[in-house]
């Protein structure tokens, strides 16, 4: 099965790529299915786990480490963006029954 892992780790890479270059260019679409591919080949893998690629899972690995690094960058990003807009608090509220809730508090943006 050496082959099929080689294609699986393949697919993986590809995956991790494209859902980089989407996070750089705020592609949500190629985000998404990225995403589901790399998934996809990580599911793969864990019904064959790869022998004799510890280097390649290592750096594939490092790549989703960037990945999500560059995620939660994007994600802090749209968080300030939405509570400068009067969208969001910056952090959640619990309730008496411990329940998350966001705040949101209006603003307007102008008067028509």
């Amino acid at each position: 099965m050496p082959a099929a892992n080689d294609a699986a780790l393949d697919r993986l890479a590809a995956a991790l790529a494209d859902e980089r270059r989407a996070l750089l260019d705020h592609d949500v679409e190629l985000l998404m299915r990225s995403t589901g591919e790399k998934l996809a080949a990580l599911r793969e893998l864990e019904d064959a786990v790869p022998q004799g690629q510890g280097e390649r899972l290592a750096e594939l690995a490092e790549a989703n480490r960037r990945n999500g690094a560059l995620l939660a960058r994007r994600r802090r990003e749209v968080n300030w963006a939405l509570r400068h807009l009067g969208r969001a608090e910056s952090a959640p509220a619990y309730d008496a029954h411990g329940q998350a809730q966001q705040l949101h508090a209006r603003r307007d943006l102008a008067v028509a």
